[in-house]
Formats: C-alpha cells, sequence, structure tokens
C-alpha cells in the first residue's frame, strides 16, 4: 500500500495540449496527491484553455509566465519543440518531466542532457513501460539469468490513422517514437548495447541487430504502419538456464500512471533524479543514432 503524500503537491506546468497531453500527461498530474496540474501552455492558446479548464488549472500566456507558475515542467510535444523548450525551463531551475525522444536528433539531445546536468535540475523520462511492477520483475529476472540472445518487437497500427498519426511521427517512423522502449528494455536486460545496425524503412518496417557487451546478441523489430487488433510489445530472452518471455498482451497501463507520478514527485522533492532520467534518455538516443547511421 502506497504511504500518504507527505506536505503539499508537486506544481506542475505542462507544456502542449494534443493527444497525448490531454489523454496521459494533464489527466496523471491533475489526479494528484504528489502533484497539481498548475498551468498549460501551448502554441494553440484555445486547446491550452481546453485542457486547462478541464483540469482546473490555469491558462498561461507564454512559455515564460508557465515557467513563472510552476516548480517542475512536463513535456507532451514533439522532440524538436521539447529539445528546444527543455534546456530553457532547466535554466530556469524548474524540474523536467521529458517524453522520449529527448530530441530530434543527437546533438538536440545532447543539449537536452547537459542543461539539465549543468543547472542541476531533477529529470525524469516518460518510458511508460518502466513504470509497471510487471516490467519490473521481467527485469529483476533478466538480472538473473545468462543470455545468449534475444528476439523483441513493438508494432501496431497507430501511424495509419488517428491521433497518433503525428507529423513528426510519420516523418521518423517508429525508429524514434517506439525504438526508446525497445532498446531500453534489450539494454537492461540482455546487456548494455555496445554497437547496433538497423535495416528497413523505420516508416514502414525495420529490424535492428543489437551486440550486447557479453556477447549475445539480440533483434529488435519495429513498425507502427501495420494493422494490429492491439499494439505488441513482446520480449524474448533466450539462455543455457532456459527462455525468459515480458509480453505486454495483458499490461494495464493506467498501473504505470501513478507509479511515474510518485518517482516524480519524490524525485523533485528530494531533489534527487532516478534512474530513469535524462542520462538514460541521451543513452538511448546514442543507440537510436547508431541505428541511423
Amino acid at each position: 500500500m502506497t504511504a500518504p503524500w507527505p506536505g503539499p503537491p508537486i506544481r506542475v506546468g505542462l507544456v502542449g495540449a494534443g493527444p497525448w497531453a490531454r489523454t496521459m500527461h494533464a489527466r496523471m498530474l491533475a489526479a494528484g496527491p504528489e502533484t497539481e496540474l498548475a498551468a498549460v501552455w501551448a502554441r494553440r492558446p484555445e486547446a491550452a484553455a481546453q485542457v486547462a479548464t478541464e483540469h482546473g488549472a490555469e491558462t498561461a500566456a507564454s512559455f515564460g509566465e508557465l515557467l513563472d507558475q510552476c516548480e517542475a515542467v512536463a513535456f507532451a510535444v514533439p522532440p524538436a519543440v521539447q529539445a528546444e523548450l527543455a534546456p530553457r525551463a532547466a535554466r530556469a531551475g524548474r524540474a523536467v518531466l521529458l517524453e522520449k525522444p529527448l530530441g530530434p536528433d543527437l546533438a538536440a539531445a545532447r543539449a537536452v542532457a547537459d542543461a539539465v546536468q549543468e543547472h542541476g535540475v531533477v529529470s525524469q523520462l516518460v518510458l511508460t513501460k518502466r513504470y509497471h511492477p510487471v516490467t519490473r520483475h521481467f527485469l529483476a529476472r533478466a538480472r538473473e539469468l545468462p543470455v545468449t540472445g534475444a528476439r523483441s518487437c513493438y508494432l501496431h497500427g497507430a501511424f495509419l490513422v488517428g491521433d497518433q498519426a503525428t507529423a513528426w511521427r510519420l516523418e521518423h517512423g517508429a525508429l524514434l517514437d517506439l525504438g526508446p522502449h525497445l532498446l531500453d528494455l534489450l539494454d537492461l536486460a540482455v546487456g548494455p548495447v555496445t554497437a547496433i545496425r538497423g535495416t528497413g524503412d523505420p516508416r514502414r518496417w525495420i529490424e535492428l541487430t543489437c551486440e550486447h557487451v557479453n556477447g549475445a546478441v539480440s533483434q529488435a523489430t519495429l513498425s507502427g504502419a501495420v494493422a494490429l487488433p492491439w499494439a505488441r510489445t513482446r520480449v524474448e530472452l533466450y539462455g543455457p538456464e532456459g527462455e525468459l518471455v515480458y509480453d505486454t498482451a495483458d499490461l494495464d497501463h493506467e498501473e504505470c500512471w501513478p507509479v511515474l507520478r510518485r518517482e516524480f514527485a519524490t524525485a523533485v522533492r528530494s531533489g534527487s533524479a532516478g534512474e530513469i532520467d535524462a542520462r538514460r534518455g541521451l543513452r538511448l538516443q546514442e543507440l537510436l543514432a547508431q541505428a541511423i547511421r
């Protein structure tokens, strides 16, 4: 059972008012008790006002005004916008809740991570599945097993039609959007990735081959443009002691949000970030850059 939250909630400002901001960020932050949605800012003022009104928050007239109204900033915007604004938040001394990827390319991601480090602010990455108990149990089990090889996939059809078929996803494809999730799991479950190469078109279907520090080899398949009844994320580990499988088919993502919220608020209150921070985001972006090359 989760202990009662001590003291007042963390006042968080939200950047963005698109589908992900509405369905996840705003709802999660407003639910509390660890956080309070203080204000919303977006480049479309009417969209920001709609999200803010729904959750009893203020509508900020500018990004600077948003910073004045909060102690932490959550980003639910395309990578290029996050990479532009997150360093400003860090310079203002605000903790940051960041989406993946950190930026549209490695240079932009490094600028975000460097700003976080330089100004000593807390950061946390929204790698959704990492906050689910099933994922954490899988990773704990994986650390105890010798792994010879692994297969994995992250597949869905959200880029074909609907709210997730946004401009940046259609431009960059599954590698930047889905790749961080799968590479994060492989890097932890199999062992640190030392080399990676990709084949295919990330806007349609891409295959990654990863070499790991322990000599293991893993495969990752990514696509957001295939028709499936539901998103499919699966990791299969193989070794001399048998197999270990992680599958999100029955995973309820609603269980992720309270954990994410509590850990972010705890990090902000203590001034100490956890392991899923901007440095982790930069590590994943470095792997993505290798795959692109």
